[in-house]
């Protein structure tokens, strides 16, 4: 007997910002407690870091058409902090709000597939 799933099911992905974000130290990012880590010799096996990891800060178009190929309804999507405060307290980074808010993978600027009823951005219901 097939098992089917609710026709409101959502099928999705979620990431985190330091996996996938790339430009460590771009547009004023500050650096993040993954980014000290990483870059402290020995603490990583063969020095790796997620200084480009999936590029999705300049890929992120590309990455939501393939999300909506795929045929996914919801996105749960992680942005790094230092990018929007780099300081962690006090004056934010405009390219980095810009970016969560218009440049980025903004819940407005995510194909219509996905973004309906979905989980984009901040994880509250668009």
């Amino acid at each position: 007997m097939a098992k089917t799933f609710p026709n409101n099911f959502l099928w999705g992905a979620a990431s985190a910002a330091y996996q996938i974000e790339g430009a460590w130290n771009e547009d004023g990012k500050g650096e993040s407690i993954w980014d000290r880590f990483a870059h402290t010799s020995g603490k990583i096996k063969n020095g790796h870091t997620a200084d480009q990891a999936c590029d999705f800060y300049h890929r992120y178009p590309e990455d939501i058409g393939l999300m909506s190929h795929l045929g996914l309804t919801a996105a749960r999507i992680s942005f790094s902090w230092p990018r929007i405060l780099p300081q962690g307290k006090g004056a934010v980074n405009q390219k980095g709000l810009d970016y969560r808010q218009s440049g980025g993978p903004a819940a407005h600027q995510l194909p219509a597939a996905l973004s309906r009823g979905s989980r984009a951005g901040n994880g509250r219901r668009s």
